[in-house]
């Protein structure tokens, strides 16, 4: 791996220095720092000049102070004559805001592609986009990975000759079936209706779970009202036993506290694409790396080689 520079915001060190762990590169230092005005500076502190700049920064809490030192990285590596900047970001939160279904209101997840794209970046390497049309707000290349492969891996330890995937609801009923057939295992989705004031209610579930070992699947899990919803829904079908899993577990609120005390499920996993804090950790709680996949890609892309293969095998 010749010519390649790995760093990392403050967002998710522990994930960059596993990802430089798999290529056998070392993680490049940098520093942040605060002037008194309360603006940042960053300073990327190994050379840069035509190297392969790979920066990861996932965009998790705090998300506005973690995008503007990302952004400061990409201007730091540009001023520095990098050769190709790639921004790592496994978890793209303004993916949620797609689309103008109200008047007026701002469409952040175009708004921040473009503000990294003015900021130097030649390529984007992210993870489940809640929304994956959000993929063509970027005006660089986007290389999309999923998460299947790892909770697939993760599941297949147990029987599934009775397993039914659940989605939460139809929106992410694909990724269920893709996932669901990877396992050999049925599939079903919640009929979701979320409310202005956010609250949400699932009157249905489509598909069958009676007797049945249940996966929830959804891409992301935030305050786990949804998931809350759904588990009362599937109680009612009488499902032989629940588990659930997604991709970015970002657990706000209490949300992982809230689910652990559900006394039917018998476990929650996720994967690293977002830290979650020491302190909030349950016993319930698996939490999968994905930096085998990232630093792969890494490699793939600084190699001039195909991604597609990677995304191949998620669909496998």
């Amino acid at each position: 791996m010749r010519d390649i520079s790995v760093f990392s915001g403050s967002a998710h060190p522990d994930l960059a220095a596993e990802v430089c762990a798999h290529l056998g590169v070392p993680l490049s230092p940098s520093r942040l720092s605060r002037f008194a005005n309360d603006c940042l500076e960053v300073q990327l502190q190994a050379n840069c000049r035509e190297r392969d700049v790979f920066l990861v920064q996932p965009l998790v809490r705090p998300v506005q102070e973690h995008l503007v030192e990302l952004l400061l990285m990409c201007d730091a590596a540009r001023g520095a004559s990098a050769g190709r900047i790639t921004v790592v970001m496994p978890h793209y939160s303004y993916a949620r805001s797609d689309k103008k279904d109200e008047p007026r209101i701002s469409l952040g997840g175009r708004l921040v592609a473009d503000l990294m794209a003015a900021a130097g970046v030649h390529r984007v390497l992210t993870m489940t986009l809640h929304s994956p049309q959000v993929h063509g707000f970027f005006s660089v290349p986007v290389d999309h990975l999923h998460a299947r492969r790892e909770l697939a891996a993760h599941f297949r330890r147990y029987d599934l000759t009775r397993t039914t995937v659940v989605s939460p609801d139809l929106g992410n009923a694909k990724e269920a079936a893709a996932f669901a057939r990877m396992l050999g295992a049925q599939v079903a989705a919640g009929a979701k209706q979320r409310y202005p004031d956010d609250r949400v209610s699932i009157n249905t579930v489509i598909g069958e779970v009676t007797g049945r070992d249940v996966i929830v699947l959804d891409d992301e899990i935030a305050k786990g009202s949804t998931v809350l919803e759904l588990l009362a829904r599937l109680r009612a079908l009488d499902p032989r036993s629940i588990r659930v899993a997604c991709t970015h577990g970002l657990f706000a609120g209490g949300a992982l506290k809230r689910l652990s005390e559900q006394p039917d499920v018998l476990e929650i996993v996720c994967t690293n694409t977002v830290p979650v804090a020491a302190e909030e950790h349950a016993d319930k709680l698996r939490v999968l790396s994905i930096a085998p996949a990232l630093a792969e890609a890494v490699r793939r892309i600084h190699n001039g080689e195909s991604v597609s293969a990677l995304f191949d095998a998620d669909r496998a």
